[in-house]
Order: structure tokens, then sequence, then C-alpha cells
């Protein structure tokens, strides 16, 4: 899974951009504020429907202009066209994928599997179980396609069984309706999990091994409820104490990934450099496995590699990516700190990205 072209027009600071880049490493670098990490915005919202930088994505459009257009083409036979398109007038996104119009946000997500290491990724260690229940559901779906409406089924279910909660007044029927649903769908999420952490943690493990030894350092899978007792008697039992609190404490919307060092959470252990190579092993990992099991390759934005790693580090990462065969982009400021990576025979585009006097930067390949 590649992209053979890539276009944007009014993506923050950067003027209008064709660009090819190359189906393996692609190295972006330029001066801070240059609009490096905007080309990696305009990726991850092409291929995700949202911005890793702004909840609002009328934060991403530029300035002076009326709509922000992202499209792009993936490799294969014949080769996918998708597109994104969002006016600063209204709040819906415009989907295209094989130029289809009215399409799900699902299907352009399956469509083009992205994995984002930036200073952000820290929060699958140090943030709450939100984010971590994300990447761990992002690589279920992406091998489990039924996950996503057994997802939808329990989210409607806690929803409605937290309204009543909320409520006050309820009959022991109404609320049962609503518990036997979210357990039905809540024990479905959790089997497919499950199945998902037993093929990722040996993965994460090895990818960890090739770029940091870490003895006693462990990765376990907390379903969100008792492993004794089914999810439906724990949700009949706990109904009073909900209750009283106005929401439902268990259930797979408290699953965690939880990562500790000699029992430790890892992240008051761990240095910085130690905790970007653990969030990077477990993108690193989310790759792998994909590859192993559903033969489809992620594409991976790498905003400032460099950051928090030694050189030493920094190659032995570069060398992971190398063996995956994916596409890749990664910032810089320093080109030399990216450049010098890689082996001689790897397929390598550089582009530079520089900001002009009217405020706008251009993107410009360098060889």
């Amino acid at each position: 899974m590649s992209l053979t072209q890539l276009g944007f027009q009014g993506l923050r600071n950067l003027e209008p951009l064709s660009m090819t880049p190359s189906p393996h490493i692609n190295l972006v670098h330029g001066l801070n504020g240059s609009g490096k990490t905007s080309l990696l915005e305009g990726i991850h919202i092409l291929g995700m429907g949202r911005s890793f930088r702004t909840r609002q994505l009328k934060h991403a459009i530029q300035f002076n202009a009326a709509a922000m257009t992202l499209h792009g083409r993936l490799a294969g036979d014949p080769q996918v066209s998708l597109g994104v398109r969002r006016l600063r007038a209204e709040r819906e996104l415009e989907l295209r994928l094989r130029g289809e119009k009215d399409v799900r946000l699902a299907e352009l997500v399956d469509s083009m599997p992205l994995q984002l290491i930036n200073p952000d990724a820290f929060r699958l260690l140090e943030g709450s179980p939100a984010g971590r229940r994300e990447f761990m559901d992002w690589g279920v779906f992406h091998v489990k396609h039924d996950f996503l409406d057994a997802w939808k089924r329990a989210r409607r279910a806690l929803k409605h069984r937290n309204a009543l909660l909320r409520r006050g007044r309820m009959t022991d029927a109404e609320v049962s309706v609503w518990e036997q649903e979210l357990a039905e769908w809540g024990e479905q999420m959790h089997l497919m999990r499950q199945t998902w952490f037993s093929a990722f943690k040996p993965m994460f493990e090895e990818t960890l091994e090739r770029m940091l030894p870490i003895k006693g350092l462990t990765l376990r899978y907390a379903r969100g409820w008792d492993i004794k007792r089914s999810l439906m008697d724990v949700l009949r039992d706990s109904r009073a104490t909900d209750q009283q609190m106005g929401f439902t404490q268990h259930g797979p919307q408290r699953a965690d990934l939880r990562i500790r060092l000699n029992k430790q959470p890892a992240i008051e252990v761990l240095s910085r450099g130690q905790q970007k190579l653990v969030v990077s092993a477990l993108k690193l990992a989310q790759g792998r496995l994909l590859e192993s099991s559903a033969r489809r390759r992620c594409i991976y934005l790498i905003d400032d590699l460099p950051a928090e790693l030694d050189h030493r580090h920094r190659s032995l990462f570069c060398e992971l990516l190398e063996e995956m065969q994916c596409q890749v982009f990664i910032t810089s400021v320093e080109p030399d700190a990216i450049r010098s990576m890689w082996q001689e025979n790897t397929a390598i585009e550089m582009f530079h990205v520089k900001q002009r006097d009217d405020g706008l930067s251009r993107l410009t390949p360098t060889g």
C-alpha cells in the first residue's frame, strides 16, 4: 500500500502542490514553521478524515481559502483514487473513493492504513486509556472488519444505559434491554480484541527487542471488567453504584493496554528516549502485524525522527523501516540527520519545504 500521487489545495500555509512520492522513503526537510508537519497532516486527513493537530478541520484551511481539497492515488491494478474536501462554511466532509461519492469514513480509513509517530504519540504511554483503546481498535478494525459493527452496537447500548442511569427513574425492564445489548456486543468486542492482542504482543516484543531490549517490560490487555465474570453479571450487579455515579463503570469502553516496567507504569520509569522507542515499537508492530495477517502495508508518517534519539537508535529504527518495505514520510529540520540513515539501494525521494515572502510555503523535490 503506497501513495503514487498527492495533490493539496488550501491546506494551512502550503501553496497548491502536486507530489509524486517514492513508494518507500520520503524525506521532507525545512526550517521550523515552514510547513513540513502540514504535509503530514494533509496525508493524515486524506486517510483518516481528521487532523492530528486540531479537532476542528476548519483551522487546517488556509487563511484566505474558501475550502481545503486533498486528493491522492494508491498503487494497485487499477490504482485507487481518494479525496477529501472541506468547505470553510460547512462542517461536513466531502469524501470520495474510486470516483464514488457518499463514501463512509470507515471505507476511507480501510483503504489507506496509516500510522503516525509524532510528539503526541507519547500519549500512548502517558495519556488516558482512550488513546490506547483507539490504537488497539485500529489494529482490530483492519484485520476484523465485523469489529466496527460490534463497536457501534456496543456504543449505542452504552449511550442508552447511561442515559437511563442519569435519568434517575428507570425500571428493571428498561435497563435490562440495554444491558443485554451491551453485554452481547461487548463480549464480542473483547473476543476480537483478545485475538488481536495474542498476535500483537509477540510482534511488539520482537520489534522492541530489535530497537531497545528492556528487561522487565510487560504489555498486558485489560478487557474492562472482572475476568472471572460475564459482562452481563457485572452490569446487573453494579447497576446501583452505576446509578449513583451516573455512568457505566465496567465494560469494553474501559479496556486498556497496560505497559509496565518491573510492575511500575512504564511512563514513570523510562527516559524520554526510551519512551519514544517503546511507542515506535508499538506503531511498527501494528504495521508488521497488518502485513502478516492481512497482506497489507501501512503508510508511516513520522514527524521529526531525530528528536529524542541518538544516532545508533535512529539507525536501528530506519533499518526496521527498510525491512518492512512500507511507504514512509519523515520530516526533519536537518536533512543530513535523516539522509545518511539508509542503504544505498533504498528508494529515497527528498523534498524541501521553504517559506516564501508572502507566508506560503513551496514543496520542491531535491533528489
